[in-house]
This record gives C-alpha cells, structure tokens and sequence, in this order.
C-alpha cells in the first residue's frame, strides 16, 4: 500500500512530519523557558501549602475519627459511671438501713438480756423459798414421824422447858429438834 502511493505525497508527508517535529521541538523550549519562569517561588510555595493542607485533611480525618471514638469511650464510661452510682446508692442504701435493723436489734437484745437476767434473778430467787420450804416440810415430816414412832416425847421435852429460863426455850427447841433428827 505504501508503495502505490506517489513518491511525491510520501515526501510531502515526511517532510511535514520533520517540520511539524521541529515545530514542536522550538515551541517547547520557547515555552519551557516560561516553565522554569512560571516555577517561581510561589509557585513553590504554593503547591507546598497545597501539600500541607492535604497532609492537614488528613490528619484531621485521623483526629475526628479518634474524637469520635473517645465520645464513643466517653459515653460509654459515663453510662457505666451512672450505673455504678446507682449501685453505690442502692448499696448504701442498704448499708443504712442495716445499721438501723442493727441499733434496734442491740436495743431489743439488752432489753431482753435485761429481762433475762430479771427472770434468772427470780428463778433463783423462787428456788432458794422453795428449798426453804421443802427443807422445813422435811423438818416437819421428820418430827411428826418421830412423833409417831415414839423417839420424841414432848412430856421430857417440857419438863426440861420448865427448869431452864425463857430465853434458853427457843435454843432448847432448836437443839432437841436437831437432837432428834441426829438420833433418827
């Protein structure tokens, strides 16, 4: 197909081709000198701060994000701050309301250790009578044993009242009694 053409056409075209190359080639450097004249410091500057504020865009997503997940922490520690108030108060609550349940057990309890200790008072008490009592009941049922039997005669017991002076009867009494209740 290249062949068929005219030599003439294939010449034209290199030779715009070359020109056109050139063309370009001359043009570029005519511009290039402006390039390096358009380079200027604030050119620099400003592609530098274009740079800056892309790093800035950055680091400010990174710093909204962990913003975000420190509310998110925040609200977290709040709500579990909020609960653990709420238990400390329930708890002292209860703490307030044993101490109370415990004055009014201590009251109750020496109420009744009071009382206890009156009753035991008494117990004892009532005890000693009743020993008293059965003691004179067994003095009692001795002598009228002994009456009965025979061993104490209260004729002797007279005539030896009789001789001896009234403030001797009572020991008298007392010792025949006890003489009595030895022999028996």
């Amino acid at each position: 197909m290249f062949a068929d053409l005219p030599l003439k056409l294939i010449v034209f075209t290199a030779l715009a081709f070359v020109l056109g190359c050139i063309i370009s080639a001359i043009s570029s450097r005519a511009s290039g000198g402006k390039r390096v004249a358009a380079n200027s410091p604030q050119d620099h500057r400003i592609r530098s701060l274009e740079a800056d504020q892309r790093v800035a865009q950055t680091e400010s997503e990174k710093a909204k994000e962990a913003r975000e997940k420190l509310e998110d922490e925040l609200k977290q520690t709040t709500v579990s701050m909020e609960k653990r108030d709420t238990v400390i108060a329930h708890q002292q609550q209860q703490i307030d309301k044993y101490k109370r349940d415990l004055k009014v057990s201590v009251r109750k309890t020496r109420e009744l250790r009071s009382e206890l200790s009156d009753r035991a008072s008494e117990n004892i008490k009532s005890e000693v009578k009743l020993r008293d009592v059965k003691t004179e009941l067994e003095v009692a049922q001795v002598s009228a044993d002994m009456i009965a039997t025979g061993v104490l005669d209260y004729s002797t017991a007279s005539e030896f009242v009789d001789d001896e002076t009234d403030s001797d009867v009572e020991s008298t009494d007392d010792s025949i009694i006890g003489k009595s209740i030895k022999d028996f």
